[in-house]
């Protein structure tokens, strides 16, 4: 097992391959092996793919013989149970047998595949893709502490390399959470860049499909293999670019805005030390900082669950009929039930208030370039925890966790995650770099520069290293 060829970065293990330095057998082989020998700890796949070591040797035998076999040839992805796989199995995280999800490879894993990845295995996620704490995932941190959701999996299995990288979705900080939790790189691409083409729905609008990694630079080389229009998502755009390139560049001259209510409100000390750091970052790199207001933000949380309890309770209609959500676990089905309370004044109100926040945020893009705000206010809770304690006040976890997310799925802007510190308890604590539609290698750019600046990208769980 080759424990230091496991923590490279994606990039570095698809070069070495390419080369003959390293063999995607071996790594296949030692990921399978790390997986026997954690992951009935940390619960964060579902099913594997017992080919995937047939499926590197040929990877190698094909490099040997001068085949091209794609920049990211004999990696091994992890594939968040909500993506369609031909070979595999999908559950969607439910355990109603009688919901059957089929089809050929959504698009990501399709244009992952002939990018040369394997296919390791499936992940675990949140039921439906509707929640924040992905059971029964633990964290790598801490194993008392929830992984995020709902790409609980996915995140935890990247954290404590049993992949090169995964894949999640994300309807209101489902990439993101789990990637700040458990201390690795996450993005959520802008609305449509990457298709939703065979990712089971949760929120139509909402949707975001992206990658998790253990570098800014692996997310963006992701970013490169998987954009694209797809005639299955009629969302999907045909802009492609060259986000990898982005990474290294200067960033002189980058306008950072912040927002000074909202993101400020309710936060923990810790997360507020980590922010305050990385802002202090943003002044030593000789950038700008304006502060901004976002007045809408206070109506944002009833209008992203109302269309979002609408729109997936719309989904489950037919499941609803014939009596199968009493099988969906306790929180997906009440959440399920709520919905069908929304009215369509709920729902064009929610709509409303979601154009007046557009407005705000494109208001503050014509004068900056990116947004900065931490990931979400608290580090990672206790699995027995509904409430947390912030500043002396007693909050609900869920209320509590994608505040900080949710805002840039309802304005369909691209938001990524980087590590920018620890805890006190030593769980992982990030910061969100948000940039205008499109604006991706921006958003790349400082996320790049503010990784290399610190040695937090190449922590390790210490249970795990």
């Amino acid at each position: 097992m080759d424990d230091d060829l496991v923590w490279r970065p994606l990039d570095e293990q698809a070069r070495l391959i390419r080369t003959g330095e390293a063999s995607a057998k071996a790594l296949a082989e030692s990921y399978i092996a790390r997986i026997g020998r954690f992951d009935p700890e940390l619960k964060s796949f579902m099913c594997l793919n017992e080919q995937v070591v047939e499926q590197a040797a040929r990877i190698d035998e094909a490099l040997r013989r001068g085949v091209e076999c794609g920049p990211l040839a004999g990696t091994c992805i992890a594939i968040k149970d909500n993506y369609l796989t031909g070979d595999l199995p999908t559950r969607v995280g439910t355990r109603v047998g009688e919901l059957q999800f089929s089809g050929p490879d959504a698009w990501v894993v399709a244009r992952l595949r002939d990018a040369g990845a394997l296919v390791l295995g499936k992940t675990r996620m949140h039921e439906f893709a509707w929640g924040a704490t992905t059971p029964p995932v633990r964290n790598p941190w801490n194993a008392d502490c929830v992984p995020g959701g709902s790409s609980g999996g996915s995140a935890a299995a990247l954290a404590a390399a049993l992949c090169s990288a995964a894949t999640g979705s994300d309807t209101g900080g489902s990439i993101r959470m789990p990637a700040n939790l458990c201390g690795v790189a996450g993005i959520k691409p802008t609305f449509g860049l990457v298709s939703r083409g065979g990712v089971v729905p949760h929120s139509w609008s909402l949707d975001h499909a992206g990658p998790l990694s253990r570098t800014v630079k692996d997310s963006a080389l992701l970013l490169d293999v998987i954009t694209g229009a797809d005639p299955s998502d009629p969302s999907s755009v045909a802009k492609r670019s060259e986000y990898a390139s982005a990474c290294g560049a200067r960033i002189d001259g980058v306008r950072v805005a912040v927002i000074a209510n909202y993101f400020t409100e309710d936060v923990s000390e810790d997360v507020q030390r980590c922010f305050d750091e990385a802002l202090e970052w943003v002044r030593s790199e000789g950038l700008s900082i304006r502060e901004h207001r976002v007045p809408s933000l206070r109506y944002g949380l009833a209008a992203i669950f109302a269309i979002e309890l609408a729109s997936a309770s719309a989904w489950h209609d037919r499941a609803v009929q014939d009596g199968l959500t009493a099988g969906y676990t306790n929180d997906v089905r009440d959440l399920v039930d709520m919905g069908r309370f929304v009215t369509a004044v709920d729902y064009l109100h929610a709509e409303q208030i979601r154009t007046v926040m557009c407005r705000e945020m494109a208001a503050i893009f014509s004068e900056n370039d990116l947004i900065l705000t931490p990931t979400m206010p608290i580090p990672a809770w206790r699995v027995d925890q509904d409430s947390v304690r912030i500043r002396g006040a007693d909050r609900d976890v869920l209320a509590s966790s994608w505040r900080f997310t949710f805002p840039f799925n309802l304005t369909g802007l691209p938001a990524m995650t980087v590590p920018a510190g620890f805890s006190s308890d030593g769980l992982p604590i990030g910061l969100q770099i948000v940039g205008k539609p499109y604006a991706e290698r921006e958003v790349f750019r400082v996320a790049h520069a503010f990784e290399q600046s610190h040695g937090w990208r190449t922590a390790r769980p210490p249970r795990f290293s």
